[in-house]
């Protein structure tokens, strides 16, 4: 497995798994917008010519937004989103971002559990952040 900046031809992949891992996803054409949009920073999880996960972000100065992460189920509990925000956290950090933030659902265990793990702490919370359902956000940040 690699990781990489995502290219056009992992765009329809990455709609594609937003479908299969989020409630309310972003359109193929709101994905493509990234790559076109200089603020954006998106890589790629390729295995064997697969997109097995991806992870997103929006950079403003010198901080960063983690817009969103996923893994494809065929790919998952095999450290692929550690890798992922790994190599986003060294990507940002040589081009100067000193901290990232992200959103995460409260009841999403697992991705806080993740986010714990990397050194993230917990800075604040959005009432009635996500929709589809309906639940509080916990907002995120690491000093890179």
């Amino acid at each position: 497995m690699r990781i990489v900046k995502m290219r056009r031809e992992h765009i329809a992949a990455v709609a594609e798994m937003e479908r299969q891992c989020f409630s309310d996803p972003w359109s193929e054409k709101s994905v493509a917008s990234e790559l076109d949009n200089p603020l954006s920073l998106w890589l790629v999880a390729e295995t064997e010519g697969e997109v097995a996960g991806y992870v997103g972000s929006q950079t403003v100065l010198d901080s960063a937004d983690m817009m969103n992460l996923a893994v494809s189920p065929n790919f998952r509990r095999q450290g692929i989103a550690e890798r992922l925000v790994n190599g986003l956290m060294e990507a940002l950090g040589e081009k100067g971002v000193k901290s990232l933030l992200l959103e995460v659902r409260i009841s999403n265990e697992p991705a806080k559990r993740l986010y714990q793990k990397l050194g993230f702490e917990i800075v604040g919370k959005r009432p009635g952040y996500y929709e589809k359902p309906r639940e509080d956000a916990l907002i995120l940040r690491k000093e890179l």
